[in-house]
């Protein structure tokens, strides 16, 4: 039997983060895109909100800025099981974006610059879960980070906050986004590792 000396509590641990299964944590801030990089001056972007029926709403990136903003700070999580806790960012919720906007969608398609896509249920774009974010860290958002603009929805696998986001459609079904359609999962939470179709 092991005898303690009186007061021992045994070597001091810091609370391991909790990260969802099969991630790793990092302090850096890795770069993955599907393609290039778009360069957007921000004197040319807009962003468009398109509904089913055809009907848009559009913001200059001067309409955007001025629009009351947000400083989320949040968990990410990538698809390629690195995660960064606590980032920073700054933007406009999607829910000041959608207030005047009529639809009777359940689904969106986020577009961005370069042409990718990526789709998502559109109760996970509204009630403070989502924004465009224009700022990192306090600093401009860099475009291999996906500036001017990008989605931010935290709670899914990062690859559906888009980078270099220009628009969303509304639609009354699903449609899979660039890398839905190469076999990942049209969802993706990554609480329950939903990485690929079938998981």
């Amino acid at each position: 039997m092991a005898t303690l000396s009186p007061g021992f509590r045994g070597r001091s641990r810091e609370a391991e983060p909790k990260l969802p299964p099969g991630q790793y944590l990092t302090h850096d801030f890795p770069v993955l895109s599907a393609g290039p990089t778009p360069k957007i001056p921000t004197e040319r972007y807009e962003f468009t909100i398109s509904t089913e029926t055809g009907e848009k709403r559009s913001w200059s990136w001067d309409d955007l800025v001025k629009l009351p903003a947000e400083t989320p700070t949040v968990d990410i999580h990538c698809v390629t099981k690195w995660s960064k806790l606590g980032t920073s960012w700054k933007g406009v919720s999607l829910d000041t974006l959608f207030e005047d906007v009529e639809s009777a969608a359940d689904f969106a398609l986020a577009h961005s610059y370069g042409g990718y896509t990526t789709n998502l249920p559109l109760t996970d774009l509204l009630d403070g879960q989502a924004w465009l974010v224009y700022e990192f860290d306090g600093e401009p958002l860099h475009p291999e980070h996906g500036g001017p603009v990008r989605l931010l929805v935290p709670h899914l696998y990062f690859w559906k906050s888009a980078k270099w986001v220009r628009g969303i459609s509304l639609m009354l079904d699903d449609e899979p986004g660039f890398w839905e359609a190469a076999g990942y999962h049209e969802y993706g939470d990554p609480w329950r590792e939903q990485r690929y179709q079938g998981d």
